[in-house]
């Protein structure tokens, strides 16, 4: 007898197994799913205008003349397409991380290279039997107009990155950059201030 013959489930396994596969996909968002399968699947720096239009479809508020060379992996419980708000004339390239436990506004004239992730949740440290906190903590993060985010950088929950500033590629910024900066590093520290 091979391993599946003659083993069924039982009423209340199927009915388990229907409860799993409920909460599974309970945060599944149907219009993301289809703009990834219709548009995400395009090459990068194919489609970056209507890969813009798709996310738009979502629910997503992206300005006039952003580009997005790679469909950005988005993530968040309930309707988190009202927690991104992209300005104008921004440029994404592929890769990206959005994590939408709260908000992330992103002004004009951004650039953000690739694979750049953006983080809002966290938790606090434990002292039971696991060390991170099961409570989120959500801060928002906020870049502001004409920013440059190099590429592999990490901006972790509850940063701004004022105007006009550039973080260096591979940093991970964990507090606010005044505008007009230069910072790099892990953690990112200032480098220099900007003309």
């Amino acid at each position: 007898m091979t391993p599946s013959e003659g083993r069924t489930l039982s009423p209340h396994q199927l009915h388990k197994l229907w409860q799993v596969a409920q909460e599974e996909v309970r945060e599944l968002h149907p219009r993301l799913l289809l703009v990834n399968l219709l548009v995400g699947t395009l090459p990068p720096n194919v489609g970056g205008r209507l890969k813009v239009y798709g996310l738009r479809l979502a629910g997503f508020t992206i300005g006039h003349g952003t580009m997005v060379w790679g469909m950005p992996q988005i993530t968040g419980r309930g309707d988190f397409t009202t927690r991104l708000k992209i300005g104008r004339w921004c440029r994404f390239n592929f890769g990206c991380i959005f994590e939408l436990g709260t908000t992330i506004t992103i002004g004009d004239c951004v650039n953000l290279g690739h694979q750049v992730m953006i983080l809002t949740t966290t938790h606090g440290i434990s002292s039971g039997e696991r060390r991170a906190d099961p409570n989120h903590i959500l801060l928002p993060v906020v870049i502001e107009r004409g920013v440059w985010i190099g590429s592999r950088s990490t901006i972790l929950p509850g940063v701004t990155i004022g105007e006009m500033s550039i973080v260096a590629a591979g940093s991970v910024v964990t507090r606010d950059v005044p505008p007009d900066t230069l910072v790099a590093g892990v953690p990112a520290r200032v480098v220099k201030q900007l003309d």
